[in-house]
């Protein structure tokens, strides 16, 4: 296989292998999700942040009109936390199956919460929104939320939550509308 890759590099010259190579590994990191830069604000999360079985940290965010929504305010509901972006393909596409979630169980206690990570705030993410027909909460979160749930290396990256607020699930990448009813649907059976 080395010598393989030699023989390319020679073919194709070394600047031309580089930029093959190159567009080989964004492509797939589109696949698995969208790359996003790690926090600089050296925010440090402990140790268990954002793992299963963890309490989901809590938040204070606003909202797309500048309301502020914590994570608290969802207390006693099975809770879905997204962390997104308007600019990531993955994510805008798991959008209408969580639209449909939403609608299907919210009188069963389901909130979906869509943490946006765009770096416009609400001048990216309304149009989105609106065009969509999003409803569900959808906040304005920053680097040091990222960090707070273990830091989110890439996106889209999914929490599922019990009634109490802890992380029964993650998913790292996109998700579907089988993949979370399956994880929400014993957490929404009376107890």
């Amino acid at each position: 296989m080395r010598d393989g890759a030699v023989a390319a590099r020679a073919r194709l010259g070394l600047p031309a292998f580089a930029l093959v190579a190159g567009l080989a590994i964004a492509g797939l990191a589109l696949v698995a999700g969208c790359a996003r830069k790690a926090s600089e604000q050296g925010v440090a999360a402990s140790a268990d942040a954002g793992t299963v079985g963890s309490p989901a940290p809590a938040f204070e965010l606003p909202d797309l009109d500048g309301k502020t929504v914590r994570l608290a305010d969802f207390k006693g509901k099975v809770a879905l936390v997204n962390f997104w972006a308007t600019w990531c393909p993955p994510c805008r596409a798991e959008v209408p199956d969580f639209v449909r979630l939403q609608s299907k169980y919210r009188d069963r206690g389901f909130a979906i919460v869509g943490l946006s990570l765009d770096a416009g705030g609400a001048t990216d993410v309304r149009p989105f929104v609106d065009e969509y027909n999003v409803n569900y909460t959808m906040l304005l979160a920053n680097d040091k939320t990222a960090e707070a749930y273990g830091g989110i290396v890439g996106i889209p990256t999914t929490f599922i939550l019990d009634r109490n607020g802890t992380i029964v699930k993650k998913v790292i990448g996109m998700t579907d509308y089988a993949t979370v009813e399956q994880a929400i649907l014993p957490l929404l059976q009376p107890s």
